[in-house]
């Protein structure tokens, strides 16, 4: 027999093949109470990257409508196998179904990183709290002072370099960001606060770049191994002056705040 093997990337999952929609949501239960209950019951098949709920059109008749995307496509497949056609928490059953609907092909054929907060949720996860950890490998100040004095607005710029480890899985991945922050207003509170924040956001993009090479390969068996990828600009320890120089990233590029507003009018900009 076959062991089933399932690799997870984290990158904000596209595939029709991850996306359930699900109908036939009774009108007796609340709006909040459906999305309770549907998160309890798909969440048990695996985590979830997104859950949406809405009422259904005018014209049809009262109740609504669900959408549920997994970080994976075997398990959102199990999901849509066990729950057609149940009951569940309600008295009629209900219909759910795998997307059949065309995904758009500058979607199908480009990636992009999972937010800082769906990293960690997808890390913690399937490791554990205990099976990995980052640290700051460097942490550098390149704001360039000359001229500051004759603009009209301050700037801020900052790079980091984290590396993640996976001890049980004997695996290191490296990731980098170099942000900068543009602001008129004056005084050393200010300065301050915004470096703080700074420093924050341009950590949280290194580690999400850090994790975009690595992969999750889900064994049959409910164990799960690590994986880093070597060609999606990892890296190495000789490279790391070098590339607070040159890899420069966006934070909406390396962030979205979907699900997150940590870091909400916070503007950044390369």
């Amino acid at each position: 027999m076959d062991l089933e093997v399932d690799v997870l990337e984290f990158q904000v999952p596209v595939s029709n093949s991850n996306t359930l929609f699900i109908w036939n949501l009774h009108p007796s239960h609340t709006e909040v109470g459906i999305y309770e209950q549907l998160s309890a019951v798909f969440s048990s098949f695996g985590p979830l990257y997104l859950l949406k709920v809405r009422p259904n059109a005018p014209q049809a008749p009262p109740g609504y409508y669900a959408l549920v995307k997994f970080f994976s496509a075997a398990q959102a497949s199990k999901a849509q196998r066990q729950t057609d056609g149940q009951t569940l928490f309600q008295n009629q059953a209900l219909k759910v179904r795998l997307s059949s609907k065309q995904t758009p092909s500058f979607l199908s054929n480009s990636s992009r990183p999972l937010s800082h907060f769906h990293c960690l949720e997808l890390a913690n996860q399937y490791l554990g709290f205990n099976g990995w950890s980052s640290r700051i490998i460097a942490l550098k100040d390149l704001t360039n002072e000359e001229g500051e004095e004759q603009r009209r607005d301050r700037r801020l710029r900052l790079g980091c370099v984290v590396q993640l480890s996976f001890p049980q899985h004997g695996q290191t991945s490296r990731g980098t960001a170099v942000l900068e922050d543009s602001f008129t207003e004056t005084g050393p509170d200010v300065v301050l606060q915004r470096r703080c924040r700074l420093y924050r956001a341009v950590r949280q993009a290194a580690l999400v770049q850090a994790f975009s090479s690595v992969l999750l390969i889900l064994l049959g068996n409910g164990k799960v191994m690590v994986e880093v990828r070597q060609d999606r600009g990892h890296v190495l320890a000789e490279q790391t002056d070098d590339v607070l120089q040159v890899n420069e990233f966006s934070i909406s590029d390396l962030v979205p705040n979907e699900n997150e507003d940590e870091d909400e009018g916070h503007q950044i900009v390369v």
